[in-house]
């Protein structure tokens, strides 16, 4: 997983819980890297999920909550720091649409070993759309937020479902529509 995951993940407990907080996860957390982490960096993917059950221990904050949240700070994160990807998106159909075929193709080019999931667009409407997400690494909350994060961003009135579409929660469906 690209270290840009992991430092971001670090800014948000900083700003969310304070530097403490982020100082006792890399300490307690058993880490391979030891939690010195770059975000050009490539890192085991289980790190993440290691800070982010630790955190949920910590905060007393269920793992849901917390990786939805992060989804929605990364998404405003990846706003800033990769603005061009999100020039000519004018709202959250275009960019749940652009994302697996514009958004991370361009990642894919910048940094040739990143393990993305997997976004399909089933099907696309004016005023609905469905889009399946998939990936080994289960984080369909992380998912949600980035989706939610996005509809705030665009200043929209959406409502979405979602879908486990198997036990693992590798697979999930969201179902948007504006209202």
């Amino acid at each position: 997983m690209k270290g840009i995951v992991f430092t971001e993940f670090i800014e948000m407990v900083e700003q969310q819980f304070g530097y403490e907080t982020v100082d006792e996860l890399l300490v307690e957390t058993n880490l391979p890297s030891g939690g010195a982490y770059t975000a050009i960096g490539t890192y085991d993917h289980q790190e993440i999920v290691d800070l982010v059950h630790a955190l949920s221990v910590k905060t007393e904050t269920s793992v849901p909550k917390l990786l939805n949240g992060f989804g929605q700070h990364l998404f405003i994160s990846f706003v800033k720091i990769y603005g061009q990807f999100f020039e000519h998106l004018t709202d959250t159909f275009s960019f749940l649409a652009a994302v697996d075929h514009h958004i991370h193709v361009e990642v894919k080019r910048l940094y040739p070993d990143a393990e993305l999931p997997n976004i399909q667009i089933e099907s696309i409407g004016e005023n609905s759309m469905k889009m399946i997400y998939i990936s080994e690494r289960k984080m369909g909350d992380l998912a949600e937020g980035l989706i939610m994060a996005s509809i705030a961003h665009f200043k929209e009135n959406l409502h979405f479902e979602r879908e486990n579409l198997n036990e693992s929660g590798s697979v999930v469906s969201f179902f948007i529509t504006k209202k």
